[in-house]
């Protein structure tokens, strides 16, 4: 199967050691601007802001305010829209109708690149949220979260390979260990996606310190992004940012045939 690359500004996924990305988990907009400035000092390739975090939503501008203030403070750093419900491991429940809507405005604006969408809303409703969002040029990434534990191999794999039946343009999926072997099934798990089925770029990790490996592995795994702190994480078992960009060049070995 032919794989796919993705390019967004000047990164490419898909290809070489996975990218780094930055959540932003800021409250306010105070938060927000110092929040901004560690990230810039940080070694990253991609943004991502948590707007779910995000208390400042009085009003009508909320959304357009914050936004605008991260385009012009990343430039060309690429930045991912997400608001992770509370049933995905995010801060708030909102109804399926305003999910929508709130991602269809942040692609409205121009502003991102990127946004995030749940796979546990509905099959139907990924789709349809990703039509819409490629009409404003913005690429989906595809998510499924497991806080519970760790889904069998082939379990992961259909998942991953549903989302690309939807569309999206990145899939995801990252889910807890309670055991090593948990994490063992993980990464097996991105390895036959790697192999055998992903056509595009794809996302996995194991979470919390025990799934740590898995957030290097992506070299030999195929996963081509890995999240990172540069002050709160949005996730458990997310490294800092200064840790994995010395270590990924490290990990990104040729394997030997």
């Amino acid at each position: 199967m032919a794989k796919k690359t993705l390019t967004v500004r000047n990164m490419m996924l898909g290809d070489g050691i996975p990218k780094i990305c930055v959540p932003i988990t800021a409250g306010t907009m105070e938060e927000m601007k110092a929040q901004v400035q560690k990230i810039l000092d940080a070694p990253c390739d991609m943004v991502e802001w948590r707007a779910d975090f995000f208390q400042e939503t009085a009003g009508e501008t909320w959304l357009l305010d914050a936004l605008v203030f991260l385009r012009k403070s990343l430039k060309e750093i690429p930045l991912l829209f997400t608001f992770r419900t509370k049933e995905e491991g995010g801060e708030r429940r909102i109804p399926m109708e305003e999910y929508a809507r709130l991602n269809a405005s942040a692609a409205a604006t121009g502003l991102i690149d990127l946004a995030d969408v749940e796979l546990n809303r509905g099959e139907e409703l990924l789709c349809s949220i990703t039509q819409r969002l490629h009409v404003y040029g913005v690429r989906v990434i595809g998510s499924f979260h497991d806080f519970g534990g760790t889904p069998a191999k082939e379990e992961i794999v259909d998942v991953l390979c549903r989302m690309q039946k939807c569309g999206v343009d990145i899939t995801k999926a990252a889910v807890m260990p309670r055991t090593e072997e948990d994490v063992l099934t993980l990464l097996e798990a991105s390895l036959q996606m790697k192999k055998q089925y992903s056509d595009r770029p794809f996302i996995t990790m194991s979470m919390g310190s025990q799934g740590a490996v898995s957030r290097l592995a992506g070299s030999l795994t195929g996963s081509s992004v890995t999240f990172a702190t540069a002050g709160r994480a949005s996730a458990p078992g997310q490294m800092e940012a200064e840790a994995l960009a010395r270590l990924l060049p490290a990990m990104n070995v040729e394997i030997c045939r």
